[in-house]
């Protein structure tokens, strides 16, 4: 009997947090697809904005080349400017990061999108860029960061309930919250590397549209494998996916967008040169 105020209360805060987490639900207005977020698209910004100068302090800042900060500025507007990112209600910034070691690329809510040059240098042409660039796009067109944030806050209402319900001895709620964060987490990491799937997806289907090869996503798979060294974590324990699944997916993508094989007028082009025209339509 004296447990059962604890567990009502653990079941309120259970049910709460489910209720105020499905509904919210809003439809994304360039892929369509229905989501649960907790922020609005002005939000977003702010939040990304807001977060800017300090993650780029994290990778060393703004890279002071001032011609590869130049270009890489000009591809990703030209990735957004010609595919259905231009139709999002974000305000694009990309940002060359001068760390020369990290390789990584990635994006804040609303529209700030950085490389580092340490990946930056290990690209061989411009379509290259495009594709990262525009997979870090698709993660901001995807909303996938006010996704988590909204997972996050149905997590931590769980972690609560969990917590309050064995709390009759500390050690049982502490085992308990530990479970509980695990769980989390794990959950967590499943929906990163989905967000990151949709990424290439998105990223392979802007930069086609934008004029490059997007056969070029796959060699990116290909430099992102080879800079691990063998060092990643198993793709159970990891937000992203085998660069070699990714890469499957990616093949499996153009041949959607090109079941007659990918037009010759897409380019490659070399990372210094003007951006590929955009295919005939």
């Amino acid at each position: 009997m004296r447990s059962s105020p604890r567990l009502l209360i653990a079941l309120g805060i259970l049910v709460f947090s489910f209720v105020a987490y499905y509904m919210k639900r809003d439809v994304n207005p360039v892929t369509g697809e229905t989501q649960h977020i907790s922020l609005t698209a002005d939000q977003e910004v702010a939040l990304g904005l807001q977060s800017a100068p300090q993650m780029a302090a994290q990778f060393g800042g703004p890279d002071p080349d001032a011609e590869a900060q130049a270009r890489v500025q000009r591809v990703g507007e030209w990735v957004v400017e010609h595919s259905p990112a231009k139709e999002a209600p974000y305000k694009f910034q990309f940002t060359l990061l001068r760390d020369p070691e990290t390789v990584n690329a990635f994006a804040l809510p609303g529209g700030p999108v950085f490389i580092t040059r340490g990946l930056y240098k290990r690209l061989e042409n411009e379509a290259q860029l495009a594709g990262v660039l525009g997979h870090e796009t698709g993660h901001v067109v995807g909303r996938h960061a006010a996704e988590h944030i909204a997972k996050s806050q149905l997590a931590q209402g769980v972690m609560g309930a969990v917590v309050v319900g064995a709390s009759d001895r500390y050690d049982h709620a502490q085992a308990a919250a530990m479970i509980a964060a695990f769980a989390a987490q794990m959950a967590q990491l499943r929906y990163g590397r989905s967000d990151e799937l949709e990424a290439d997806r998105l990223g392979v289907d802007y930069m086609a549209k934008a004029g490059y090869d997007p056969r070029a996503m796959e060699r990116v798979m290909e430099i992102l494998a080879a800079s691990s060294k063998g060092g990643r974590q198993p793709e159970f324990l990891s937000s992203h996916p085998n660069p070699g699944n990714r890469e499957q997916q990616i093949e499996a993508e153009i041949r959607k967008l090109y079941p007659n094989g990918v037009p010759p007028q897409l380019k490659l082009k070399d990372v210094s040169g003007e951006p590929a025209a955009a295919p005939a339509r």
